[in-house]
């Protein structure tokens, strides 16, 4: 039998959709713990050593989510496997605005590569537990946490309203004094 991490990383490849794979339709049994950690740095472990290969963090990254239990799972059609996440699953390395139709938004540029329009798809909030730092709601229950970096970057990006310090995506707007 194949140890878990290499079963999950075959089930994933033979997959087509790497990006965002249905795990909405996914609900197999608990197939148990997988010593995976995502530690408050977005670095992933397992087995306490550091998973150096990028690709097979993204890979695993576009299978996780997070369950009202609060708990974290890596899910495929037929396995389903409990890992552990010390504060957010995600980390933003970056955020940048673009022009689309003719409205600025706010695209935030996660650790994995993979790029979300901040919004109401994807609202910022402020995270109390680490200063206040904003972090953005993913899909599948997961957040993602804005690197030190990436945080000065969208402090940069606010512009006053009527005396309020706001983010503004879109139609979107985030006052950056809210809870």
């Amino acid at each position: 039998m194949k140890a878990p991490l290499e079963s999950l990383e075959t089930q994933v490849k033979s997959g087509r959709n790497y990006e965002s794979p249905p795990l909405h339709l996914w609900h197999p049994p608990l197939s148990g713990d997988i010593s995976i950690h995502i530690n408050a740095q977005g670095e992933w472990y397992h087995d306490g050593s550091k998973i150096e290969r990028q690709s097979l963090v993204n890979l695993f990254s576009s299978i996780l989510r997070r369950e009202e239990d609060g708990e974290y799972y890596l899910v495929t059609p037929t396995e389903k496997w409990r890992i552990e996440v010390e504060l957010h699953a995600l980390l933003i390395i970056d955020f940048d605005t673009q022009m689309v139709a003719g409205e600025q938004i706010i695209k935030a540029t996660l650790s994995t590569g993979r790029e979300i329009i901040v919004g109401e798809e994807h609202p910022l909030f402020l995270d109390t537990t680490v200063g206040g730092i904003a972090a953005v709601k993913v899909a599948n229950g997961l957040t993602a946490l804005s690197a030190r970096p990436a945080w000065y970057r969208l402090v940069g990006m606010a512009a006053s309203v009527d005396g309020v310090e706001v983010i503004a995506s879109g139609t979107y707007v985030f006052p950056l004094g809210a809870d």
